[in-house]
C-alpha cells in the first residue's frame, strides 16, 4: 500500500506550530521526504518514525527553521516494499524539489533506494537500516544507525564479562525479512565462532509461520544455553512463547531487529531474561527523557497508545532532522527550486566531518563509509520491563 501527504508540521493530532516570525513566515520552505513504513510487515517498529519527525519539525520550525526557513516534510509510506523506496526517492527528488530524504526504514528498502539516489544526487539518510555495507559504494548514502554485526558483537562481549552462561548457542531466524536473514547465516555465525561459542545450523521460519514447534523442537535437541534470535517482534514473540513451553531456561538475545522497548507486553511473562543490544537507552539523561515524554503524549494523541517509549529508529529518525538542520546550516541551503541541485551536493558535503549531537549521543561522528558510530545498550527484560544491563561508547571516527 502507498500512501502520499503533504505537511506543514505533524499529522495525526500534533498541538498545532507556534506563530512564526515575520522572516520564517514569508519565505520559501525548505522540501524534506520522509521516506516512512506505515503499514506492511515492519509497521510495528516503522510507524512512530513519522511521530517522531514530526515533532522535531514543529521543535525545529518554531525555533526559526533552518536559515530563517521553514521545513515542509513530504511523507511516503513504502507498505514496507524495497520497490516504493524507490519510487518515493524519485518522487522526492523530481516532483516535490527536496532537499533531502529520511529514510529509507529498512535494509531491504536501501539496498534498492541507495542507487537511486546516488543517481539523483540527494541525501538518503536511514534511521533504522542496520544491514552491514549498505552505503559503502555510495556518496549520497547516510545511515544514522549502527552496524548490526557490530552491536550483536558487544552484546556477545557483554555475556562473557557478565558471566552469563554461552558456550553453546544455537539460531533462529525470519527467512523472508532480508536483515533477519542475512544476520542469522552471516553476522551471527562468525561472531560466535570468533568468540568459539558453538552452534549447530540456523534454523529458520517465515513471516506468516503459525506454529514455529518444529523449528523449537530441533533447536531443543541440541541443548543450547542460549538462542540467537534474528526476527521481528512479533516473530521473536512467538518463538519466545514456544521456547518456554519446550522447557528452555536459557538466555534468548537478539540484536537490534527486534530491540523494541513497547514490544515487553508482546513478549509477556516469557520474554523474563531476554538480553537484546539497542542504539538508544530512553533514560540515559534529562534530554532524552524529555523526548520520550513528547513521544508518549504525541502517539496517544494520534492513537498509538501501545507506543510509549522511543524504539532506537524512532530516536534516530528524531536525531536526523536536527542533523540536517545543521547540515543545512553549515551549506547556507535556501530551498530554491533553481539552486536545488548544487544545494543537494552542498548539502552532502557538509555531513562529511559534521560532530552531531542529540538524543542518541554527544559528538557523533561518521566514518568513511557514512554510517555514524553510536553507543551501544545492552538491555535485559527484568519484571517484564527494560532494564539496563550493560552499554558501550560510540567508536571513535578515523
Amino acid at each position: 500500500m502507498m500512501k502520499r501527504r503533504t505537511l506543514l508540521a505533524a499529522s495525526g493530532g500534533l498541538l498545532a506550530m507556534p506563530a512564526l516570525g515575520p522572516a520564517i513566515g514569508q519565505t520559501r520552505e525548505i522540501v524534506i521526504g520522509l521516506t516512512m513504513v506505515k503499514s506492511g510487515p515492519l509497521k510495528t517498529p516503522g510507524e512512530a518514525t513519522e511521530t517522531c519527525v514530526d515533532i522535531a519539525v514543529s521543535e525545529i520550525n518554531a525555533a526559526g527553521g533552518i536559515n530563517g526557513r521553514p521545513i515542509r516534510i513530504e511523507k511516503f509510506d513504502t507498505g514496507s516494499d524495497p520497490r516504493q523506496a524507490a519510487t518515493a526517492a524519485q518522487k522526492f527528488a523530481r516532483d516535490d524539489n527536496a532537499l533531502a530524504i529520511i529514510g529509507p526504514f529498512s535494509s531491504g528498502e536501501s539496498a534498492v533506494a541507495f542507487p537511486v539516489g546516488e543517481r539523483l544526487g540527494i541525501v538518503q539518510i536511514s534511521n533504522s537500516a542496520s544491514q552491514p555495507g549498505l552505503t559503502g559504494n555510495f556518496s549520497y548514502a547516510w545511515r544514522l544507525t549502527e552496524d548490526e554485526g557490530k552491536q550483536f558483537g558487544r552484546l556477545l562481549t557483554s555475556l562473557s564479562r557478565k558471566g552469563v552462561p554461552a558456550s553453546r548457542a544455537e539460531i533462529m531466524f525470519i527467512s523472508d525479512e532480508r536483515i533477519s536473514n542475512i544476520t542469522a547465516t552471516q553476522f551471527y555465525p562468525g561472531l560466535l565462532r570468533a568468540r568459539n561459542i558453538s552452534f549447530g545450523e540456523p534454523v529458520s521460519f517465515q513471516y506468516r509461520t503459525f506454529d514455529v514447534a518444529p523449528q523449537v523442537t530441533q533447536v531443543m535437541q541440541r541443548n543450547p544455553e542460549v538462542v540467537a534470535l534474528a526476527a521481528t517482534p512479533d516473530g521473536a514473540g512467538k518463538v519466545l512463547r514456544e521456547l518456554r513451553r519446550q522447557g528452555f531456561r536459557g538466555r534468548v538475545i537478539g540484536s537490534q531487529i527486534f530491540a523494541d522497548p513497547n514490544s515487553v507486553e508482546l513478549f509477556g511473562p516469557e520474554g523474563e531474561g531476554m538480553l537484546i543490544v539497542a542504539g538508544f537507552w530512553w533514560d540515559r539523561n534529562d534530554a532524552t527523557r524529555a523526548f520520550t515524554r513528547k513521544y508518549a503524549e504525541e502517539n496517544a494523541r494520534r492513537g498509538l497508545t501501545s507506543k510509549r517509549i522511543p524504539h532506537h529508529s524512532d530516536a534516530q529518525a528524531y536525531d536526523i532532522v536536527y542533523l540536517m538542520k545543521q547540515a543545512g546550516e553549515r551549506a547556507r541551503v535556501t530551498g530554491e527550486a533553481s539552486r536545488i541541485a548544487a544545494e543537494r551536493t552542498a548539502f552532502r558535503d557538509a555531513l562529511r566531518g559534521i560532530s552531531f549531537t542529540g538524543v542518541t549521543g554527544e559528538n557523533t561522528c561518521f566514518d568513511a563509509a557514512r554510517d555514524a558510530e553510536l553507543p551501544g545498550f545492552i538491555i535485559e527484560i527484568k519484571n517484564q520491563a527494560w532494564s539496563l544491563f550493560d552499554s558501550f561508547a560510540a567508536d571513535t571516527c578515523a
